[in-house]
Order: C-alpha cells, then structure tokens, then sequence
C-alpha cells in the first residue's frame, strides 16, 4: 500500500486534503502532513513515503528545492507540485526537476485524485518491472547452474574451446577461475549411507554437499561445482591470487599448498558427515593447468576410482605421487590423443573417420606393450568421446545401450583387448544409428525450445547468442539449423515476436514509449522507433495516435 506526505506551510491545505479524499479507495495507506519544507524531510527519514505533493511557495525552504532534495536522495519518490496561476513558471522548473505533475489551486478533488492515481499507476509499473528485473536475474541464475555444468562437462570430457570462447563463458557464468593458473580437482562419491535413498533424495543430497564444499574451500579457494558425466560428483578448486602470492614467498610453496587443500578437506568431510549424517569418498588429483589439464586429470581420477577398492576408514586418496606424474609415453596411445581427436570427428559426423582412427588406436596397441592401465585409459578416452557426443545430441548412453556403462560389463571388458574392440566398434555402430535416425527429432525439438524461450516474456530480451547457450549449440550452428527447418532466419524470428510484442503494449497499455523500449531489450528508443516502422511502416506514436 501506498504512504503520501502532503506539504504546505498552510495547514488548513494539508488538513482538508487529509479529510476530504477518498485515500483508500485509490490505494493510500496512510497520509503524513508536514507544515515546512525541513519538517518533510525529517518525516522522510523516518517514514517510507512514496508520493510527496507540496505546495511551490513556502518560506524557508520552498517546494522546488525540496523536490530537488527529494529527487538528490529518494530518486523513487513521485513528487507533485501545488502551484498557482501566477506560479507556472515555477511549475516549468518543477518539471525539470523531474517532479511527476503539477496542479492548480484551488485544487478540484477530481483532478487531486487523478494526479495521485496516476502517479500510483507509475509506481506500480516500476514495482512489476522491478519485479520482472529480479524474476529475470533469479531465472538467470538457476540457468547458471546448468550452462556451468554442461561447460564443465565439456572441458572434462575433451572438448577443446578457444582462449576466447573460454574466457566469455567464464566470465558470462560468473565461474572465478583463470586460464593458464593451477587447479586441483576432487572427484567426490557418495557412501554406503546414500544408496538406500530414492533419486530425489540423492539429489538434493548432492545439491547440499556442493553448498558446504562452496562454504569451507571459498575462503581461500575459487570453487565450481557439478555432477560429473560418470557417477560421481566433481569439485575444481584453484587457489585465489592473494593466498596464491602468500604462499609463493615461502621456501616449500607446494607443500604448504598441499597442507591447505588437505586441512579443508578434512573439515568438508566431517561437516558432511555431521550434517548430513554420511560419508564420502574423495580422489584428489594432481594440481594441473586450467583447463588444458582438466581431461587428462579427470581420466586419471575415474582411473583411480574405479580401480583402487580404498574403505570408508580411508576413503581420500591423493595422486600426488611422483610417479603419477610422469607421463608413460608408448606408441600405442599417440595415435588416441593425435588431432583430429576423436570427439571432433563424432562432432563433425564423420563416423568411417572415427571408425578408421579407432582401429588404428586398437592396431598400434597389438604391436606394442600395453598394461590392464592403458587398457583402462582407452577405454575412459573412448567413453568420454562417446557420452560428450550422444549428451551434446540429448542422449544417454544408457538409452542407447543399457549394457554400456554397465559396471559388471565394464570390469570384463577392460581386462580383454579383443572385447574392448568389439565393444568400441558396437558402441560407435549403436550410436551413428540412434544419432543419425533422431537427428531430426533433435532439430525439431531445438525448435521447440527456441520457440519457447522466446515466446516467455523475458524471451523479448534474449539473443541468437543467449539462446544458443540455453540449448547448447554455437550460435552460427543454431541459426543454420534454424533458418533450414522454419525459412526464417532466427535473428528475424525474434525480432518479429518482438514487433508484436510492442504492438500489444502499444494498443492495450499506457506505457510510454522509453518503457516498452526497455521491455523489449532495446536500450535506444530512437533505434526502437527506427525497427518499428521498418516492420510496419509506422513510428510507435503514429500506431498509437491511430
């Protein structure tokens, strides 16, 4: 409800405004009156006044100065001038100074209310946009924890981004961590204690191990956090530059390093376990350089995990092992890692490629040494190639073939070369022909949902760029896609829903013309004005005059 502050150094003024005017009926909660300039402005410290109607003629301070004081300190105030005839140039002034309306003494009752009322309306407008404003950034901010969490998957999984791309995704998703620094990442899994829960249990299970490990590492840590595309969680911390450069003056850098993230460590795992009433399990990989490091540690931590069987009395292990370190470089593992890589080769469709440099992988490894480790290591190469390609497409691999990931089928497979190959080779048929088949379906739900978004209100403020991040494809990609199925270009699409948009706040509001500018996502209303009548031969105003 709406609180008012009348001001007239004439009290009579203030008190029969005070009794006279239907305020409730309008939407007026309460009214304050003030005899003085000064005395307002004391009433305003203490009251949360909304609309301010002065007289423009008081001694001491007069009523434009107070709006200036007003408009200086309280910038949402909706301030209304009483003037007289002999005042209007006064009145001119007042509205300079921004006031919102001026009226007339002897003021009519009719014309007071529809002053207020209007100025109500106004305030109103700028609550519900506010509002808006908030709802958007509330939505923008759960959208960041599935845009984080796909970027991630795609570092982790092998996808190469350019120093650009990265740098305008870390900073667009509010993610601290800097290109070419050290981090160290922790491949967290449930114990005993979670897998009697159903899915909804777990989940929010996860959701609060993520908020105590953001609570205790951010401190001294950037932190990002997700569910990692294998059944585990992940926690990429690297350090932040003022404790970095403190500890960089000491003797034994990496030690005191080490002794940080193992002291948090141990107080994220018993918070856990207190509040959460379970244990967890941690593989803490080497300290590598982001991201260039973030495939190559991510394989080595699922190595770890899958094979070393460590209790629930010792359940954080620590690759840090000099001889973890050093690379093993044999023959039969260049061909996997050798450009074009196997991701780019699914990405880009070219399967008999991909078939081809997976059996060169399996022809080198039969001419070479090779241990149950290397076995492993091309089968988690394989696999991340595999899932990053059917997820990019709104697969699972698990829908493609319910044995896939099967832990069962996985422990016999990587102790065979021949079923390792029989495997690659079916799984790569098996996802060539669900892919191929659904491609369409694919691009008709990525119209679906473009149609979507756009069509919500806040899609009016939506990009081909923000657009393609909601359905995690490259704009240029999307656009293809898009202008190939619908015959419309998706820039042109949005600004026709645009159009349309300013045609039905322009024939059923009465907000101006800046207001419906900003609505839409324009920041210029001239710009705004220029679109508009190249889409119907009209500026907004003759529309509306019309």
């Amino acid at each position: 409800m709406i609180e008012l502050l009348l001001v007239d150094d004439e009290p009579y003024v203030t008190e029969s405004l005070a009794r006279t005017i239907p305020w409730a009926e309008i939407g007026v909660k309460q009214v304050h009156q003030a005899a003085s300039g000064a005395e307002a402005l004391q009433i305003m410290e203490q009251q949360a006044i909304d609309i301010m109607v002065t007289d423009i003629s008081m001694p001491g301070m007069t009523g434009l100065q107070l709006i200036e004081a007003v408009s200086e300190k309280w910038p949402n105030i909706r301030s209304i001038l009483l003037t007289g005839y002999s005042d209007f140039q006064y009145a001119k002034k007042a509205i300079q100074l921004q006031a919102f309306d001026y009226i007339l003494k002897p003021v009519s009752d009719d014309e007071f209310i529809k002053s207020v009322s209007s100025a109500i309306e106004s305030l109103k407008d700028e609550w519900e946009a506010h509002d808006r404003y908030h709802l958007l950034l509330y939505n923008r901010k759960a959208d960041y924890s599935v845009l984080r969490a796909n970027l991630m998957h795609e570092l982790l999984l092998g996808r190469v981004l350019s120093e650009r791309t990265l740098a305008i995704k870390l900073k667009e998703y509010e993610i601290s961590f800097q290109p070419d620094a050290e981090a160290a990442m922790l491949l967290i899994q449930l114990g005993k204690h979670y897998a009697a829960m159903d899915h909804h249990s777990v989940s929010l299970m996860e959701y609060a191990i993520g908020n105590i490990a953001e609570e205790l590492f951010k401190e001294q840590f950037h932190v990002w956090f997700c569910k990692a595309p294998h059944d585990c969680l992940i926690l990429l911390v690297e350090l932040k530059p003022a404790v970095q450069q403190e500890l960089e003056q000491m003797a034994n850098y990496e030690a005191a390093r080490q002794q940080i993230l193992k002291a948090v460590i141990a107080n994220f795992r018993i918070s856990v376990s207190n509040y959460l009433k379970g244990e967890i399990s941690l593989i803490v990989t080497e300290w590598f350089t982001f991201p260039e490091g973030m495939t190559a540690a991510y394989r080595s931590g699922l190595s770890s995990m899958y094979l070393a069987a460590h209790d629930e009395s010792s359940s954080v292990l620590f690759l840090d092992d000099r001889q973890h370190q050093e690379t093993i470089s044999i023959k039969s593992l260049e061909c996997l890692y050798r450009p074009p890589t196997l991701i780019h080769l699914l990405e880009s469709k070219q399967w008999d490629t991909a078939r081809q440099k997976i059996a060169d992988v399996f022809r080198d490894m039969e001419n070479a040494r090779f241990s149950s480790e290397h076995l492993y290591e091309v089968f988690l190469s394989i696999t991340n190639a595999f899932m990053y390609i059917a997820h990019k497409s709104g697969q699972f691999i698990s829908k493609i073939d319910q044995y896939a990931l099967d832990p069962l089928l996985t422990q016999s497979i990587i102790v065979s070369f021949d079923k390792l190959k029989d495997w690659a080779f079916d799984m790569l048929d098996k996802l060539q022909k669900e892919l191929s088949e659904s491609d369409q379906n694919t691009k008709s739900y990525i119209i679906k949902q473009v149609h979507e978004l756009v069509g919500n209100h806040s899609g009016h403020e939506l990009s081909v760029k923000t657009i393609a991040d909601h359905v995690y494809l490259h704009p240029v990609y999307l656009s293809k896609i898009y202008k190939a199925e619908t015959g419309e270009g998706l820039g042109d699409y949005i600004i026709r829903m645009r159009m349309e948009r300013a045609l039905y706040l322009l024939k059923n509001t009465n907000k101006k013309i800046y207001e419906i500018t900003s609505e839409l996502g324009y920041q210029n209303p001239q710009y705004f004005s220029k679109m508009f009548k190249k889409h119907y031969n009209m500026t907004p105003n003759e529309f509306r005059d019309g």
